[in-house]
C-alpha cells in the first residue's frame, strides 16, 4: 500500500497529512482556511488520492505559513508514499479549460526540485475571499521541493482569479495522478539512471 502520514510542527504551525495514492480521490480533515480546503479538495479528487489533513496555524497574522507549510508536509508525505518509484510512469502532464481560461500543468518525479509558473501575476490578482492569490505560487514552490519533482504551471489565458486557481489545482491532481499511477509494462525504476 502506497500511503503514509506525517506530522511537522513548529512554532508557527502544526500540520499532519495522512496520504493514500491509490485512494478514491476524497479529503478530509480541518483545514481552516476555505479556499485552500476548496483547492486541496481539487487536488485529492483529481489525483484519485485520499489525502486527511489537520491544520493548525498563526492565521492571526495571515495565511502564509499555513498554506506554505502545507505544501512542505503534502510534499514529503507524496514522497514517503512512493518510495523508490518503481513501476510509476513518473511524467504527467494535464491542458485543462475552465470557462474562459486555460491552463496546462506537467510534472515529473525526477528527484531533481524544481518549479516553474508562467502566467499572469498572482500577486495582481488580489485576494479570493480571505485567501492571498500569491500563496498558491508559495505551495506550489514548496510541494516540488518536498516531493521531490519537476513542476511546471502554464496558465496560457484566463480573466476570473477563481477560474485561473481552480484550473492550476485540477490539472495539477490530474498530473499527479498520470505521473505516479503504476504501470503495467515497467517493473523497475523509469530512469537510465535506475534510481530516481
Amino acid at each position: 500500500m502506497r500511503a503514509h502520514e506525517i506530522i511537522r510542527q513548529t512554532k508557527e504551525t502544526k500540520i499532519s497529512i495522512k496520504l493514500n495514492i491509490d485512494g478514491s480521490g476524497s479529503l478530509s480533515g480541518e483545514i481552516p482556511v476555505p479556499f485552500f480546503e476548496h483547492m486541496l479538495d481539487h487536488i485529492a479528487r483529481y489525483s484519485l488520492m485520499d489525502i486527511h489533513v489537520h491544520i493548525e496555524g498563526d492565521l492571526g497574522i495571515d495565511a502564509h505559513h499555513t498554506v506554505e507549510d502545507t505544501g512542505i508536509v503534502l510534499g514529503e508525505v507524496l514522497s514517503a508514499a512512493l518510495g523508490d518509484k518503481k513501476g510509476i510512469f513518473r511524467y504527467g502532464d494535464k491542458t485543462l479549460p475552465m470557462d474562459e481560461t486555460l491552463v496546462t500543468v506537467a510534472v515529473d518525479f525526477s528527484g531533481r526540485p524544481y518549479f516553474k509558473y508562467t502566467g499572469p501575476s498572482l500577486v495582481a490578482m488580489g485576494k479570493i475571499g480571505d485567501f492571498d492569490s500569491e500563496l498558491t505560487a508559495e505551495f506550489l514552490h514548496k510541494l516540488s521541493i518536498h516531493a521531490k519533482m519537476n513542476l511546471h504551471v502554464l496558465v496560457h489565458y484566463g480573466e476570473n482569479r477563481h477560474h485561473i486557481h481552480e484550473a492550476i489545482y485540477k490539472a495539477l491532481g490530474f498530473a499527479i495522478r498520470n505521473a505516479v499511477s503504476l504501470d503495467p509494462r515497467r517493473e523497475g525504476v523509469p530512469s537510465t539512471k535506475g534510481v530516481l
